[in-house]
């Protein structure tokens, strides 16, 4: 995770704090989880998240990246500081004024790949969010209750083959690895 300011707001940086927290085998190593990063801009607390969720196409695995979110937002715990008076410095994650959430988050569209196919080449953006599983799950309450993201507007992002703008498995060679094609993306509140 890496994050840059312009020069003239370097001044107004402050409280800067890193934790990790890892969500891979037995919920402990660092294939999956994340790394966060708090600090304050002024006096806005600002948070950044970079995540790489439980995988899988299977049903229920949206279940794992819910918890994954869950176990994220519970376990990361900033260090404390010397409290400046007139200013909350936030430990918790939930707690900041400002949070970004990005990384590889893994949920996917929740139609065959040959529907997603047709889809895709109808443009049919509409229809392919309303089967996206973190919109699902985000609109039943179960994850990133209350958090916005922005609208899209462009075909899912994931997976292509390597340096063109064909998707994975569309080859009779690539069918053994195929993935339907879904949206990688940020999440802001």
């Amino acid at each position: 995770l890496s994050v840059w300011v312009r020069r003239e707001l370097v001044q107004n940086i402050g409280h800067l704090r890193v934790d990790s927290v890892g969500r891979g085998i037995m919920g402990r190593l660092g294939n999956k989880g994340c790394i966060a990063m708090s600090m304050t801009l002024h006096q806005t607390s600002v948070c950044f998240v970079c995540s790489h969720l439980a995988s899988g196409e299977k049903d229920g695995d949206e279940v794992r990246r819910n918890s994954d979110v869950a176990e994220i937002l519970k376990s990361t715990q900033f260090p404390r500081i010397c409290k400046v008076p007139g200013q909350r410095i936030p430990e918790k994650i939930i707690d900041h004024d400002r949070i970004i959430w990005l990384g590889d988050l893994n949920y996917r569209v929740a139609l065959s790949y040959d529907e997603t196919r047709v889809l895709l080449e109808q443009n049919d953006w509409d229809t392919l969010l309303e089967n996206d599983q973190l919109m699902i799950e985000r609109q039943a309450g179960r994850v990133f209750k209350g958090w916005k993201e922005g609208k899209i507007y462009f075909a899912p992002t994931y997976k292509y083959k390597l340096n063109s703008d064909t998707y994975a498995g569309e080859t009779t060679k690539s069918k053994r690895k195929r993935r339907t094609p879904s949206w990688v993306r940020p999440d802001t509140v």
